[in-house]
């Protein structure tokens, strides 16, 4: 019997921004997606801001677009154009805004602890609720980087999902300036999550397309659409080799109990401690 008891899997990413999941789990979902599951990916923070503050505003100027373009609304629609490519269901944005638009007025404040007046974290735990209960494996990331909408998406779904059902992802791009880091997840008991690999050998390809439907975002992640799929090869990798998993291509997560059973389950031979 499933968590929905329906005999369909679900699992359900949580993903803080417009593209976090897909760079750093797309090939765990394309791979649970493949093995028959039903996987949705839930975005936190996709709230359009008509007027948006100076340093909100330099987000999307700095990539080419004008001021008047609705910044978000590009974002969304590229975020459903990699899930489709990706081969999980259509997506859910919930209408949160991104930190720039709630108090953090420059690039050194993303990287903060949450401000004691940002509420935001209540009301994202209210939205999430309904839709995690019934999952089999909720994917969420870790906060490696420690930018705040990471940190305040790893909280709610820590407050919101037992531990045992969760896969702590690492956080990509930053992982790439902190490959040995392991913050965040540090939750429940010792030993109740443990880092598993998964072979993301046979869906690397499917990864990379949908991390390119990002147009707005890869200059400024991975140096330019012609180089993204060099960069996630490269993570991936380095994941195989820092875990000594017996794979070409890895995605690493931090597991409970209940999450690394499912996803032996879902992906079988491609699994490793």
């Amino acid at each position: 019997m499933t968590a929905s008891g329906s005999g369909v899997r679900t699992a359900v990413a949580v993903s803080p921004h417009l593209d976090d999941a897909v760079f750093s789990a797309g090939g765990v979902l394309a791979s649970l997606s493949r093995a028959g599951w039903r996987v949705r990916v839930v975005t936190c923070f996709t709230a359009s801001v008509a007027d948006p503050c100076p340093f909100a505003l330099s987000t999307q100027l700095d990539k080419g677009l004008p001021a008047d373009v609705d910044y978000m609304a590009v974002r969304r629609a590229e975020d459903a154009a990699a899930l489709r490519r990706l081969g999980v269901l259509p997506p859910v944005h919930l209408p949160l805004p991104e930190a720039p638009h709630r108090g953090y007025r420059s690039p050194a404040e993303l990287f903060t602890p949450p401000r004691p007046d940002d509420t935001v974290g209540a009301r994202l735990r209210r939205l999430l609720r309904p839709r995690l209960v019934s999952a089999d494996l909720v994917l969420a990331p870790q906060g490696i980087g420690d930018h705040v909408d990471h940190l305040l998406t790893a909280r709610a779904v820590a407050a919101t999902v037992p531990s045992s059902r969760i896969g702590w992802w690492r956080d990509v791009p930053y992982v790439a300036r902190a490959p040995s880091s392991d913050t965040g997840c540090r939750r429940g008991p010792p030993g109740a999550v443990s880092e598993v690999t998964v072979d993301i050998g046979a869906v690397l390809a499917d990864k990379t397309a949908a991390a390119r439907c990002y147009t707005t975002q890869l200059g400024f992640q991975f140096g330019g659409s012609g180089r993204t799929g060099e960069v996630l090869a490269s993570l991936a990798r380095a994941e195989a080799l820092r875990t000594g998993a017996p794979c070409v291509y890895g995605e690493s997560l931090r597991a409970g109990r209940a999450a690394r059973r499912v996803l032996a389950g879902a992906v079988r031979s491609r699994l490793f401690r």
